[in-house]
């Protein structure tokens, strides 16, 4: 019943334009966020591919959260701040992981020095 089941989910797939495939090997996977990373070790890892995009479904047994001692800001967040206060990248950059990510305060904390 089971393979019958997976003929007619290809053939949905297909239908669809989707082409599905598992791919082979995978060691490792890490989802990062601007807070943390999300490390998925030896996961199975099956692609939908359509002609504009893939889908990529990630089945894991165990992984591992770390939280980043640094949060990772934008290139964005970064520009907006250096141009409105009228500072470098790397001060802009400093600014904001001492005001924990804060726009606004960031802009403030560099306008009043």
């Amino acid at each position: 019943m089971m393979r019958g089941g997976n003929r007619e989910m290809r053939r949905m797939l297909d239908r669809m334009g989707l082409d599905m495939k598992e791919l082979p090997n995978v060691q490792e996977v890490i989802i990062k966020t601007d807070k943390k990373e999300i490390i998925i070790p030896k996961p199975a890892v099956t692609e939908m591919k359509s002609k504009d995009n893939s889908i990529f479904q990630v089945i894991a047994t165990s992984y591992e959260e770390k939280e980043l001692e640094t949060p990772i800001f934008s290139e964005e967040d970064i520009m907006l701040v250096s141009q409105q206060a009228n500072v470098s990248a790397e001060v802009a950059a400093n600014a904001l992981k001492e005001t924990g990510g804060d726009l606004a305060r960031a802009i403030l904390l560099l306008s009043t020095k």
